[in-house]
């Protein structure tokens, strides 16, 4: 039954094949290349760096600490001078915040705080 009316099924015609462009060439392998180059300078700078704790536990040594009750209209000024008035305040100060997890240099009246005796 073949009439005038029915035509035989048309094929889609072929897409023409890929091709990228020279800008596209560079964006395809570049971008991956300087991603996995960052990751390489982060790697190697993380295994590479200095910081550490101590060569061995013996190079360890324990801070001696008290603790002390801050008293109101007190500073950590005041408590560096009474604690260790043989050291620079400045010193003292900066290892009571250390010790303490500071992060400004107000205290308020109650508050205990760990001071280095030495």
């Amino acid at each position: 039954m073949s009439g005038p009316d029915q035509r035989p099924a048309e094929r889609p015609t072929p897409l023409p094949p890929l091709r990228l462009t020279r800008r596209g060439k560079i964006v395809l392998i570049g971008i991956p290349l300087v991603l996995l180059a960052a990751l390489l300078l982060s790697l190697a700078g993380f295994f590479n760096s200095p910081a550490r704790a101590s060569e061995s536990a013996t190079d360890l040594a324990v801070t001696p600490t008290v603790t002390v009750t801050v008293q109101a209209g007190e500073s950590l000024w005041a408590i560096a001078g009474s604690i260790a008035p043989q050291r620079d305040a400045r010193d003292v100060v900066a290892d009571i915040v250390q010790l303490n997890n500071l992060t400004g240099g107000a205290v308020l009246p109650g508050q205990q705080l760990y001071v280095p005796t030495r």
